[in-house]
């Protein structure tokens, strides 16, 4: 056969690097001048490839879209499957104590040398795609330097689209699409008293979108320009359409002490006034806040500097419980988190038959990776997906008739 993949990404070369090379004629073709391009770069040039997590209920809870289909991928492909491939073949790993994998060497160099060493051959760069006809069951392919390739099974591992012209061509064979919006993003904070405590990270806090039932509990970070840290991404991926509605204008509640409830603070503070009441409420935090950001409530509920925990008046303790469990901040756009950038959206799933990965609408044709309307949360999980999809999509270009 000839097979056409589109896409050198973590999804094409891994498709590519489970098909027979010596039974069919392969050609990877990718836009830019370079193969793996996010591969190199996750985990700050570490690679973080999959999570260490092998019940398939729990990894597909980290799916903000896409978990049905997930959910009968994983089961064939999972992380477990993903780490006995890479160390089948010298890529040693390991996991963190948050259940990231990474190579041993600590270097995505390794995952870079692991994909390309069967498949350099068969990549050709630059070469952007501009329209896929398919007629008398075979596929052409037009590119953008007024080349084509005539293909018996095209898979479509092309990543995500952030612009909904771009799958003019996918639209064009009858396929529809779920409109493309970032996930996994930081919130722009405009307010300065809280920016000025930026590298203050908290280890538990809750947050919940306004106006909706949105939440997301973990650690979070302040920045110079906001809020960062896994609670924040994973409310952004979770809320990525409702955020897009709203132009990344929207208020956010946090609750600074994770879980706990108005009853249990005032509880804490009905304690401290009795068994600490003669120290200062600036010297003696029973909340294990740091010292800078307990500093930053007690100025932002205005207490007298000298006040102590026995003469704190009922006004300051009410604005305390406010302040600690239902903070309010308005969030004023969003920013890039590092290389996790992340569409949401993508070839609906619906069109695609998850034991194959084709096609429902044309066959021959294959889908894996972004490009489909499934996502997932930092920590492995968006990487453990295109192997997944590229894995089963290797399987069903070779046997799927």
């Amino acid at each position: 056969m000839n097979i056409a993949i589109i896409g050198a990404g973590a999804a094409g070369c891994f498709a590519a690097a489970n098909i027979d090379l010596k039974k069919h004629y392969v050609q990877l073709f990718e836009k830019t001048h370079r193969a793996l391009q996010k591969v190199r770069i996750s985990g700050g040039g570490r690679c973080n490839l999959t999570h260490h997590c092998f019940d398939v209920d729990t990894l597909t809870k980290s799916y903000p879209r896409g978990a049905r289909l997930m959910r009968k991928t994983l089961y064939r492909f999972g992380p477990a499957d993903t780490i006995e491939w890479f160390n089948s073949r010298g890529v040693a790993t390991y996991a963190e104590k948050d259940g990231r994998v990474f190579p041993a060497s600590n270097s995505s160099q390794s995952i870079v040398d692991c994909l390309l060493k069967p498949i350099h051959r068969h990549i050709q760069y630059q070469k952007e795609l501009i329209e896929l006809t398919h007629k008398d069951q075979q596929f052409k392919l037009l590119f953008s330097d007024h080349t084509s390739f005539v293909a018996d099974k095209v898979l479509i591992a092309s990543g995500g689209f952030q612009k909904p012209s771009q799958y003019k061509w996918l639209q064009a064979l009858g396929h529809s699409f779920e409109n493309p919006v970032p996930s996994l993003f930081t919130f722009h904070i405009q307010q300065s008293e809280l920016t000025h405590l930026k590298g203050i990270s908290i280890p538990q806090v809750t947050l919940r979108m306004a106006g909706t039932s949105i939440m997301q509990s973990g650690p979070i970070l302040i920045t110079h320009q906001g809020l960062s840290g896994p609670s924040v991404l994973r409310l952004s991926a979770w809320a990525a359409r409702e955020s897009h509605q709203r132009n990344y204008h929207f208020d956010i509640l946090i609750n600074w002490l994770g879980d706990a409830t108005e009853t249990d603070v005032r509880n804490i503070l009905k304690a401290n006034r009795q068994s600490s009441g003669k120290q200062q409420v600036s010297h003696h935090n029973p909340f294990q806040l740091p010292r800078r950001f307990w500093d930053y409530i007690l100025h932002a509920i205005d207490m007298p500097p000298a006040t102590k925990w026995g003469e704190m008046p009922a006004l300051h303790q009410n604005r305390m419980v406010e302040k600690l469990i239902r903070d309010v901040y308005s969030v004023a756009g969003k920013n890039t988190f590092k290389e996790e950038f992340v569409t949401c959206g993508g070839i609906k799933i619906k069109e695609i038959d998850p034991e194959s990965m084709q096609s429902r609408i044309i066959k021959g044709l294959f889908f894996a990776g972004e490009i489909m309307d499934v996502d997932g949360l930092t920590g492995g999980f968006n990487f453990q997906h295109a192997w997944s999809s590229g894995w089963i999509a290797a399987q069903g270009i070779q046997y799927t008739p």
